[in-house]
């Protein structure tokens, strides 16, 4: 063997490899529970969407009276309306064939604390 295959480490590499000084804080379930929170509100028309739903009458809306505020079609509305709902940041009810949603009570201060519990 001669002096480049020399498998010795050397002081740079010493310092370079080390164990992690923390545990990460979040397992990997928790993660992906917080990032689909994140994910939900990382689009701009179901930012709206909230903003629409938190500040209608009652705190609630008829998914009729989404699809013109954002210059979107039904289908298009529902889709992100259903990721809020699964994101746990909105509720939904079925009245006849209209569907009305609210926010989850206590959803936007649980959401603001998922960043400050990192």
């Amino acid at each position: 063997m001669n002096s480049a295959e020399t498998l010795e480490p050397t002081a740079v590499d010493a310092e370079v490899c080390c164990e992690p000084s923390v545990q990460p804080s979040l397992d990997d379930y928790e993660a992906q529970l917080r990032a689909s929170v994140f994910k939900a509100l990382a689009d701009p028309n179901r930012l709206r969407l909230l903003s629409i739903v938190k500040g209608s009458e009652g705190g609630e809306a008829c998914v009729c009276d989404l699809t013109q505020p954002l210059n979107l079609g039904q289908p298009t509305v529902s889709h992100h309306l259903r990721i809020l709902v699964d994101a746990g940041l909105l509720h939904r009810e079925k009245r006849g064939t209209w569907a009305y949603y609210s926010l989850v009570p206590g959803a936007i201060e649980r959401t603001t604390g998922l960043l400050a519990s990192l």
